[in-house]
Order: structure tokens, then C-alpha cells, then sequence
């Protein structure tokens, strides 16, 4: 069954319910995909940081990860609030990166941003990332410069990215995004739709929300708004700190990953390798980021040894 099929497809407010009859409402220009398990501590401080932005033409769809808490309760309250928030609930939790896509799936707009449960915006961020992105139909992703807020929304320090990704060559944005170690907030940036639907979004394996912003990167420019207004929540809860082993990660990526991953890295190298691929390069932006993975795997290839001595002691 798929994920699409996983899911209850009744839209949760009583406008949507009782307008069977009535015109299609309009296509939104951004759509907000929010993916949540077991959100209740932060879920409706964040969806409140959502329905208060400046920019108002948006949907917010949440898909629920089949959650035991209050989340279900949360988000047919703004639901049946707001006609522009549609919330379907999965029968089981499917993990985390099919819950991610599936919101994907169900989006209409033009541009579409991801939302994590738990991080907060100011009210100028959706404004400012669709300007950035009609203003230059070369810039695929926009996002803001960030700040770390704790558990209690107390500040807790600036986020610096210095990708580079507004570079004009693509062999350069991609460097920067393989072979340097950075942050993947700009993934919950404003995303044109049209470009992310030539990936295969968030794959279920660590990492891959690395190795998409690495793809999209070579499909185009990002922008980077400078001013502050991502408010990124750092609480023990999180996924890299609440679950720091990469194959019990793996099962939380996707839950048909019962045993986890055995070779983690030699995946992403492989997904990098076909990012290449399909990505639209010219022949020399293409071998220049065939080189750059060649630096990459310099650089790790002795962890995919590790990796596979493991595998291997494994299986016997």
C-alpha cells in the first residue's frame, strides 16, 4: 500500500466538509508541508508562528505520524479555525522521511516549504523567501538567516551558514554542500515546487535531507534573506540528539528499516552519484562535481570501510 493510501483523507474543517458541492477553493501560490509525531509540547506555538506571517496566500498541510498525545486534538482545533490548514492523521507511523514526502504530495502551490513541528518563524519569513524567489526565477530555494532558541524559546545563539549556494556555477554550490560540513536548516527554506519534483525527495536513509539540498543546489541558485527570522528550536528531543545511533536513525527515517542501515555513508555516496546524474549540467559543471565527490570520498572512505568490516563480522 502506498503512503498516499496510508492516510485518512478527510479534510478536517467543517468548511471542507460541508462544501461538497461548492467551487474548488483556490490554488495556493505556497504550500507548507508539517510533519509531526507526538508534537503536542511545541506543535501549536509553531502552527501559531504559521497562521500569523504577513504572507497569507499559503495552505499548511499536517500530516499526523499516527501520534498517542494531544496532536491529533491540536490540529483539528486549527483545522476547524482555519479553512487554510488541512490535517490528515496515518493509520500507522510510516517514519519520518515518507511523512515528509507525503506532505509533498498532497501540496498545490507554486513553491512549497517544509515545517518542523517545533521551530518557529517570524512574521516576515514567508513574505521576504517568496519575494527572493519571484524577483529571480534562477534562485530554486529561499531561506532565512536563523537563530537557536532552547526548549523554553530562550535565545541561544545565531546559526551561520556560509554555503555559498548563491555561487553562479553549480559544480561550486555543490562543493560546498558535500565537501564541507554544514547545517541542513536551509531544507526548511521556500522551495520552487516544479524543481523539487525532479528528486526523490527525502530518502529514507541518514542524511538525505544533505544530500536533496546538494541536488537542488544543482538545479539552481539559493538566496539567502539576512535577516533573522528562522527560529530554530534545539530541546534533547530532536531526532540527532534523542536518537544519536545511525541505524536506530535509520528505522526513524523509515519504519520499514527494522534492522537500520549497514553501510549509512556508502549510501549517501551513492545517492550523491546518482544526483549527479540526473541533475541538467553541462559537460563541465558535471566533471567538476564528479571530482568534488572524488574529494568526498577521499575524505570518508575510510568510514565506508569501517562500515563494510562491520557488515561483514554481521553476517556470519
Amino acid at each position: 500500500m502506498s503512503a498516499i493510501g496510508l492516510v485518512d483523507d478527510r479534510l478536517e474543517s467543517h468548511a471542507a466538509r460541508d462544501a461538497a458541492d461548492s467551487p474548488a477553493p483556490a490554488v495556493p501560490t505556497v504550500s507548507l508541508g508539517l510533519p509531526v509525531y507526538n508534537g503536542e509540547r511545541y506543535l501549536e506555538e509553531t502552527i501559531e508562528s504559521i497562521l500569523s506571517q504577513s504572507y497569507q496566500d499559503f495552505e499548511l498541510i499536517i500530516s499526523d505520524n499516527a501520534s498517542t498525545d494531544r496532536t491529533e486534538e491540536i490540529c483539528r482545533r486549527f483545522a476547524r479555525r482555519d479553512g487554510r490548514v488541512r490535517y490528515r492523521r496515518n493509520e500507522r507511523n510510516i517514519g519520518a522521511a515518507p511523512n515528509y514526502n507525503l506532505t509533498f504530495q498532497l501540496a498545490r502551490g507554486r513553491y512549497f516549504k517544509w515545517v518542523a513541528h517545533d521551530d518557529l518563524y517570524e512574521p516576515t519569513f514567508l513574505e521576504c523567501c517568496v519575494a527572493a524567489l519571484e524577483s529571480d526565477p534562477d534562485v530554486v530555494l529561499a531561506y532565512a538567516a536563523a537563530v537557536d532558541i532552547d526548549e523554553h524559546g530562550r535565545f541561544l545563539g545565531n546559526v551561520d551558514f556560509d554555503l555559498h549556494v548563491d555561487a553562479p556555477d553549480a559544480h561550486e554550490r555543490f562543493r560546498y554542500l558535500v565537501c564541507i560540513n554544514h547545517s541542513c536548516l536551509p531544507i526548511f527554506g521556500v522551495i520552487r515546487a516544479d524543481v523539487l519534483r525532479k528528486t526523490p525527495l527525502m530518502g529514507s536513509y541518514v542524511a538525505s535531507d544533505r544530500v536533496l539540498l546538494a541536488e537542488l543546489a544543482l538545479h539552481g541558485r539559493f538566496h539567502e534573506i539576512p535577516e533573522r527570522l528562522f527560529l530554530h528550536r534545539e530541546h534533547p528531543q530532536r531526532s540527532t540528539r534523542a536518537i544519536p545511533d545511525l541505524r536506530a536513525r535509520a528505522v526513524w527515517f523509515d519504519t520499514r528499516l527494522v534492522r537500520g542501515q549497514r553501510l549509512p555513508t556508502l549510501r549517501v555516496f551513492a545517492e550523491y552519484v546518482a544526483a549527479i546524474r540526473r541533475a541538467p549540467l553541462k559537460v563541465d559543471q558535471s566533471a567538476r562535481c564528479w571530482i568534488h565527490l572524488l574529494r568526498w570520498w577521499k575524505h570518508n572512505w575510510r568510514t565506508v570501510a569501517s562500515e563494510l568490516r562491520g557488515s561483514l563480522a554481521g553476517s556470519r
